[in-house]
């Protein structure tokens, strides 16, 4: 095609011609260098906001753990001093109560003679145990150290047990009802009503087995 097209050039103008041509494709090898180039250059920037897009800088030191163990521990020893005078009062005769219950009901549940009584002792042990170890778990979460247990005492016969556990229950039915309306510690409120059903339920047992023994 070129050399077709550059015979019809007359001999003067061939000259002008090849350069005119020279030019042409010059011009449109700048062009099509200048549009790759534009090319490259939108790709590079695309990558290089791709790879340079912020992200959080990872905490190694640490800070929101301690933070978290401190607040844990500011709790935990800010625990147990809302208690009221009166709620602390309760938890520590609730325990001497119970652990006498079930020390008291082991020496039934061997040395008795009637086997209700026998019974009552073993049901003893077993409620006022369960009702003493969440006591101890309140009492830990609340920062209250409970006393320790004492020896039981010693009765002549199961009547005198039966009256004797008559007598406790009464006077520990008025003390946690007492609690669980009056306390002002909603979880020491709430052992006090849940462990007063048990305590109920003991002294109905107790005033009947009581009654029959002579």
């Amino acid at each position: 095609m070129g050399g077709c097209c550059e015979t019809n050039v007359p001999a003067f103008g061939r000259g002008i011609y090849k350069k005119t041509m020279k030019r042409k494709f010059s011009i449109n090898g700048l062009v099509r260098f200048s549009i790759i180039a534009i090319g490259f250059i939108g790709l590079s920037g695309t990558a290089l906001a791709q790879y340079s897009r912020p992200y959080p800088t990872p905490d190694y030191s640490g800070s929101s753990s301690s933070a978290g163990k401190a607040t844990a521990k500011s709790k935990s020893s800010t625990t147990g001093r809302n208690l009221s005078s009166a709620d602390k009062a309760f938890m520590m005769d609730a325990a001497k109560g119970g652990m006498m219950e079930v020390a008291m009901g082991r020496v039934a549940e061997q040395s008795a003679t009637d086997s209700e009584v026998k019974n009552f002792g073993a049901r003893m042990v077993k409620d006022h145990g369960k009702a003493n170890d969440e006591l101890k778990t309140l009492a830990k979460e609340e920062n209250v150290q409970l006393p320790a247990g004492k020896e039981p005492g010693k009765w002549k016969s199961d009547k005198d047990y039966m009256g004797q556990m008559v007598k406790d229950h009464e006077k520990d039915l008025a003390a946690f009802e007492k609690e669980a309306k009056e306390g002002t510690d909603p979880d020491v409120k709430s052992f006090a009503s849940k462990t007063s059903e048990v305590v109920q339920k003991h002294l109905e047992m107790a005033k009947k087995i009581d009654s029959k023994l002579k």
